[in-house]
């Protein structure tokens, strides 16, 4: 027994290494091993060291029915883990091959395992019956056969091979005969004839032997009843039937219709038939026939995966006394139809996939089958949608759904993947099997801004913690990948008064040396709100460009930047502040414009005043008051008002010009001095003020044209000029020739002055004008003209400025972002509020835009 249990093992091990040779691990083991037995060392047989089997899992899995082995952990050995029946697993088929898969993680592998289960001698032969009664005329003559019910055995080969053998008797004897090539049909021979009256009943004992080793037995009594009369048995038109019918025949489906024929007359004609020694057994369950008509119906649905071919036998007896029978073969072939879908298993998944993994990576791994044979058991497979997954056949039925093409998780985040077999068949049958693949986040995205520049509009002076805008980026990454944090790229403001800047940030303000951006602003790193550090004041900055930086969590991490441009709102903060009588060359020429007119002016004590000849006409320019205010736009457009003294009096002020000029010609009557009160006020919301006083000394013409002319000497040189009044007492003859001589002084600088002012008129016409760019610096500029003045500071911008003199031609800047009008019915003397003309910002600075102002009639 030790001897035999080598060679078996031998058998085995030359199996496993001829297998792996092939690249397929083949093991055999017989049926009815005990559970532990030992099939084949699969770790050492796969090229496993020691230990490795269970540091990278060794395992088995089943393609769909259950194997009845296992692999063990510890030593990686295939090992019987419970009772294998080869007759179970399946039945008449040699050889019985179980095809096994085993799974080997890091990295994963797969290996495919046949194990063939090898039949043991496990079953005796079984008769149908136990007894078997046979009726036999005793007019039978020797050599009669009459056919006997062969046994079965569930074995296969060697072990299923059936010899017969019959008890002893002079009346009769076995024969064998072959109905096909893998059937034995015993036969009883007569070889002696009978004599009922001798012996009426014969019991014999038919045995049934296998050649197995040990060899198993299997008997059934024989009756053998012998009957008188009848001496003819019906006879079939042919011995063997073949019929072939498609599995998917129908219940009652006509399969044969025997044909036999009796010469015998009455009784002894009328035949019945019947169906006996079904091979296998479950065909009695199949077929029915007739036994009238001799008709063979389906009674039960065929299916060729469970049986291909049914034999029996159809027996044929006649009514006579004793009946005749005889017998012929049925063979009953199942044709296949496509009528199993294919099945499709996933025996492994590694979910979720990375969106940066590499094409060509194992996703999952397939086993797909179909129960059918040939063409209707061919299966095809594909992946749907087509990408970016992919099948690669790895072994008869089994496959890989890999990778093919890149992943972007912002594009889609999870896949609903269907793997579609179809068969061979017509017409084809499909199965499919869903996988849902969810695809894992990287850091592959920066967080990006809505805008590239944001413009931001903060009105100054506002508080401190106010918030200004709120910026957001997106990264549509996920989780800290997609969480977002805002900052404040460094940058600043420089002094000056020109735009200060730097790689990422810049402003355009005055005075002060360089500030960062974030000492005026600051941006929450969550939520993105961009607030105000401090108040802002427009006549400090007016533009502040910055950049903010938006970083994600992930790693490594990325950013995404926006330019912000903060633009203050000028609010009216400051009051109209009155400029000096004389100081700078600008201030005498215009000095000396007026002095040509025939009036002059100056200040004593803070007072402002001026001097008129008695009988000035109406409209005689007296003085001009001027200011400027530190704001922009409505804020400092400036309107003066006379306050002191109202009615009727001699004078009036232009509304936007300052001028003082008389509303009626002087006489005596208006006294020797007027002096005027003047308020300056701005446009802005609420107005702010300045008021002026101004003293007006009424002359005789001749003094006044001596004060006149002193005053235009006085500004020519530009020297600063301490005025006062005439008050000198002059003799009677001595004033008269004064008065003479300077009345011919008076009408010559006035005839000179007014040739030569027809000359600037005529070139101002026809000339270009000239408009003068200021550039950064103190230096303050007045435009006037005889409907309004603007007045602006040129401390904190640029602006253009048409030089004083060309009337209704004033040039009006305006700074961004102006505000409305100020609401309500607008004076009756005032003249129609100038349309605003907007600066243009564009980069760290202001590029100035202007154009001439026109008021209406």
């Amino acid at each position: 027994m030790g001897e035999r249990w080598c060679a078996v093992m031998r058998v085995l091990v030359l199996q496993a290494a001829w297998a792996l040779a092939g690249g397929q691990v083949r093991y055999s083991v017989p049926e009815e091993a005990k559970a532990g037995t030992v099939v084949g060392r699969l770790a050492q047989d796969l090229g496993l060291e020691a230990g490795e089997a269970e540091a990278r899992r060794l395992r088995l899995v089943a393609a769909g029915r259950r194997a009845s082995v296992e692999v063990s952990g510890a030593s990686g050995a295939l090992l019987v883990s419970s009772r294998l029946d080869r007759e179970e697993l399946c039945g008449k088929s040699a050889p019985c091959a179980l095809r096994l898969e085993v799974l080997l993680e890091r990295p994963l592998r797969v290996f495919h395992v046949e194990l063939e289960v090898t039949d043991i001698n496990d079953n005796a032969p079984i008769f149908p019956a136990a007894r078997k009664n046979l009726s036999i005329a005793e007019l039978s003559v020797p050599g009669s056969r009459f056919p006997l019910e062969g046994a079965s055995d569930a074995d296969i080969g060697a072990n299923a091979q059936l010899s017969y053998t019959l008890s002893p008797s002079e009346h009769f004897s076995l024969d064998l005969q072959k109905s096909n090539e893998r059937n034995l049909l015993p036969e009883l021979v007569l070889t002696k004839p009978l004599d009922r009256e001798t012996i009426p009943v014969h019991w014999l004992v038919l045995t049934a032997t296998d050649g197995g080793r040990p060899s198993l037995t299997g008997t059934m009594e024989l009756v053998i009843s012998v009957l008188d009369a009848n001496d003819n048995a019906p006879q079939f038109n042919q011995s063997v039937y073949k019929v072939q019918l498609l599995e998917s025949a129908a219940v009652g489906t006509l399969v044969a219709r025997m044909n036999a024929t009796d010469p015998d007359l009455g009784s002894n004609s009328e035949m019945i038939f019947t169906a006996t020694s079904f091979i296998p057994p479950s065909g009695r369950d199949i077929i029915s026939i007739n036994p009238k008509t001799g008709e063979i119906h389906l009674t039960a649905a065929l299916d060729f995966e469970e049986v291909s071919i049914y034999d029996f036998r159809i027996e044929v007896r006649d009514q006579g006394t004793p009946p005749l029978s005889s017998h012929c073969s049925v063979e009953l072939e199942v044709v296949d139809v496509n009528d199993n879908a294919p099945e499709v298993w996933v025996t492994s998944l590694s979910v979720p996939v990375p969106e940066d993994a590499s094409v060509g990576t194992v996703v999952a791994l397939l086993s797909v089958s179909d129960r059918d044979s040939g063409e209707n058991g061919r299966v095809r497979c594909w992946v749907w949608p087509a990408s970016p997954f992919g099948l690669e056949a790895t072994f008869a039925g089994s496959y890989s759904l890999v990778l093919r093409e890149a992943l972007d998780r912002e594009r889609v985040s999870e896949y609903e993947v269907e793997v579609r077999a179809e068969d061979g068949g017509a017409p084809a049958l499909r199965a499919s099997r869903g996988l849902r693949v969810p695809v894992s986040d990287v850091n592959d995205n920066a967080p990006a801004f809505a805008q590239a520049v944001y413009t931001v509009l903060a009105r100054e002076n506002n508080a401190a913690g106010a918030e200004l805008a709120r910026l957001w980026a997106r990264d549509p990454d996920e989780a800290g990948n997609g969480r977002v944090s805002y900052s404040v790229w460094e940058g600043g403001v420089g002094g000056g008064g020109a735009a200060a800047s730097s790689s990422s940030s810049s402003g355009v303000g005055a005075g002060g040396g360089w500030r960062s951006a974030s000492s005026y602003v600051s941006v929450d790193a969550e939520s993105g709100r961009l607030w105000a550090l401090q108040p802002l004041d427009y006549e400090e900055l007016q533009v502040l460009q910055f950049e903010v930086r938006a970083v994600d969590a992930g790693e490594p991490p990325l950013c995404g930047n926006a330019t912000v441009q903060l633009f203050v709102l000028d609010e009216n903060d400051n009051a109209p502040a009155l400029l000096p009588p004389a100081g700078s060359a600008a201030e005498a020429g215009a000095a000396a414009a007026e002095a040509a007119a025939g009036a002059g002016w100056g200040s004593e004590s803070g007072t402002l005043w001026a001097w008129a000849a008695w009988g000035a006409p109406a409209g005689q320019v007296v003085a001009k008051i001027r200011a400027v205010d530190a704001d922009s736009g409505y804020n400092a457009w400036l309107r003066y008002e006379l306050w002191e003294p109202r009615g009727k009096g001699p004078f009036r002020v232009g509304l936007y010009s300052g001028e003082v000029s008389t509303a009626r010609a002087l006489d005596e009557a208006d006294g020797p001095r007027q002096r005027l009160l003047i308020v300056v006020r701005d446009h802005g919301e609420p107005a702010r003020s300045a008021t002026a006083t101004l003293s007006v000394s009424l002359l005789e013409a001749a003094e006044a044209a001596l004060a006149a002319g002193s005053s235009s000497s006085s500004s020519s040189s530009s020297s600063s000029v301490s005025r006062s009044a005439v008050g000198v007492e002059l003799g009677p003859g001595a004033a008269s020739a004064a008065t003479n001589v300077w009345l011919v002084v008076a009408i010559c600088a006035v005839s000179s002055l007014f040739l030569l002012a027809v000359v600037l008129y005529g070139a101002s016409r026809w000339a270009p004008r000239a408009a003068v760019l200021s550039g950064p610096g103190p230096t303050t500029l007045v435009c006037a003209s005889e409907v309004g003045s603007w007045s602006y500071s040129q401390r904190h911008s640029r602006s253009l400025c048409v030089a004083d003199g060309a009337a209704k031609s004033d040039l009006m800047v305006f700074s961004p972002n102006f505000p409305p009008p100020p609401p309500g019915p607008a004076p009756k003397d005032s003249q129609p509020e100038p349309s605003a003309l907007l600066d243009t910002v564009s980069g760290p600075a202001f590029i100035p835009f202007s154009a001439p102002f026109h008021p209406p009639p």
